[in-house]
């Protein structure tokens, strides 16, 4: 049997590319511009992917051939009034095309001139409902455009992990594969039994913690003062905004969505401590929390040297995906590319260029 060839785009620290490998899939291409993600991706995976997708102008002999297109794509805002104003004054705006200027853009490019068989894609969940669901239109005409079945679905990744993490998912094939969305529908996994693990195998015990950490990643003074005024001004408010504090007994316990700001003071996951100031959860615990495989622990434990440093890694575990979702993900669309026999290299499709 063939193996299935991806490429991996807006990769971060590349658990796309974990998920799609686990089940043969082979990566081709690889593109992450932020180069301390670059750093964690090399450490993982053992090369540094393609800086700016943007740089790449001839998309036709730049990318390899592909059976799967994957990207956690930046969301960045569709503005039809822009569109409209450029109209207005008789300016062109790339191809007449409100996703000209956007991320979504080049993934629309590479789909309509590779004619991948099928893709995966993942956004914030807001994605569904921004601009009063404009955003969204524009997304999926663009999509059906250059030849594509699809469906999404808005996946929380707490049946997977112990973190609330909200994510809509795009599966789309080639119309020309005879793949129709109710079986693409299909695709999307249902939740597992049980967690790969619960919280409190997770997080490090404080005896140990203590030992190898010190007080180097319990809250500072100034931040938890600050913390504590901020959610007593939204409690005075009748909200519920401010910090999360996480306490024992730690049993099916799931804590916030961690984001790319968590370096900063830690608020929407803190551990408590019996008799002092809560806690950050520490780097490892922080890629355990989105279900990264074991092989990424020992440059987060002491064991290897860490690619980064733990602002950076924050940073990029708050970008990053619930592996064990996009695992799930992986193994359903592969199974049906191989099923269909549908990938490129023995497929009786003509991988042809949509108009």
């Amino acid at each position: 049997m063939n193996n299935l060839n991806f490429i991996d785009l807006y990769a971060g620290i590349g658990g796309f590319r974990f998920a799609f490998e686990e089940f043969g899939g082979i990566c081709k291409f690889s593109s992450e511009w932020d180069r301390y993600s670059q750093l964690t991706y090399k450490a993982f995976h053992g090369e540094i992917p393609f800086g700016d997708i943007h740089s790449i102008k001839d998309i036709k002999n730049e990318i390899p051939n592909h059976d799967v297109l994957a990207a956690g794509f930046p969301c960045q805002p569709f503005s039809l009034a822009g569109v409209s104003k450029k109209n207005s004054l008789g300016r062109l705006h790339g191809f007449d095309d409100p996703t000209q200027g956007t991320e979504f853009f080049k993934i629309k490019e590479i789909l309509r001139l590779k004619q991948p068989v099928a893709f995966l894609l993942e956004n914030v969940k807001n994605l569904k409902s921004h601009d009063d669901g404009k955003t969204f239109q524009i997304i999926s005409e663009a999509l059906d455009k250059v030849g594509y079945t699809f469906d999404t679905k808005i996946i929380d990744a707490a049946k997977w992990v112990p973190q609330h993490r909200e994510r809509i998912f795009f599966i789309g094939f080639r119309k020309d594969t005879g793949i129709t969305k109710n079986e693409i529908t299909e695709l999307f996994p249902e939740p597992p039994k049980s967690r790969i693990y619960e919280l409190e195998e997770l997080l490090i015990p404080e005896k140990e913690l203590k030992e190898k950490y010190g007080d180097k990643y319990t809250v500072g003074i100034g931040t938890w003062d600050t913390l504590v005024r901020h959610k007593k001004v939204h409690e005075d408010k009748g909200n519920g905004f401010g910090y999360g504090l996480i306490k024992k007994p730690y049993i099916d316990k799931v804590t916030r969505t961690i984001s790319a700001r968590y370096h900063k003071d830690g608020a929407e996951i803190l551990i408590e401590q019996k008799g002092k100031r809560p806690r950050r959860i520490t780097p490892l615990e922080a890629l355990k929390l989105q279900g990264f495989p074991e092989k990424c622990y020992g440059f987060f434990d002491g064991t290897l040297s860490q690619p980064v440093s733990d602002t950076q890694a924050y940073r990029q575990f708050g970008n990053s995906v619930a592996f064990p979702v996009i695992k799930d993900l992986a193994q359903n669309i592969t199974k049906l590319i191989h099923s269909k026999e549908l990938l490129i290299d023995n497929s009786a499709i003509i991988n042809k260029t949509a108009v």
